[in-house]
């Protein structure tokens, strides 16, 4: 039997995740993974919400870990990579897009006043860098949300001659760019 622990809970919780998909996700199942009963996992979360919610957390880490931006770093440069580092994270885990959609940034709130600030130190106006942050953000889930949900490459006999077939990491970047060239003009920069 595995010692258990808050961490440890969240940790099987995410194994059982990328296994069998987050609609799929039961206490009843992780508590028969980590060989307890099922009540014993309410010492740790309360609700299936809060466990959930500490899965987030607990996925997002490799985007959270990333170097915070520095005074010398291009914000345009830095923007993209953010961004992108958000995207792979998500992509990292099944169903990750799902799993962090809704959810809110209560651990990690320090880190992002610190990258707002850089933006506005960098000439970004508050609301402006605030406002991209938030696209980017919600872009990047979507796109994931799609990705994540893709069944597989379509036949592009299937679709209309004039319908391109663009791949998921193109159409990310060509979103991607037009963020933030859409933050770009609107700053002047």
């Amino acid at each position: 039997m595995t010692k258990v622990n808050r961490e440890t809970v969240v940790a099987e919780a995410l194994g059982l995740l990328d296994e069998v998909g987050l609609d799929a996700v039961s206490t009843r199942r992780l508590a028969k993974r980590l060989g307890v009963e099922q009540p014993s996992l309410y010492w740790y979360f309360r609700t299936k919400r809060e466990l959930l919610a500490a899965m987030a957390d607990a996925a997002m880490a490799p985007h959270a870990e990333q170097p915070l931006p520095t005074p010398g770093d291009d914000w345009r440069d830095w923007f993209l990579e953010n961004t992108r580092s958000f995207r792979r994270t998500l992509l990292a885990r099944r169903d990750g897009a799902r799993l962090h959609a809704g959810t809110t940034p209560t651990g990690d709130l320090d880190r992002i006043r610190r990258k707002m600030e850089f933006l506005v130190a960098s000439g970004v106006p508050e609301r402006e860098a605030q406002m991209a942050m938030l696209a980017a953000g919600r872009f990047t889930v979507g796109s994931v949300l799609e990705e994540q949900a893709d069944l597989g490459p379509c036949d592009a006999a299937e679709l209309p001659a004039d319908v391109p077939v663009i791949d998921h990491e193109s159409a990310f970047e060509a979103g991607l760019a037009l963020i933030l060239h859409g933050l770009a003009h609107r700053t002047g920069a």
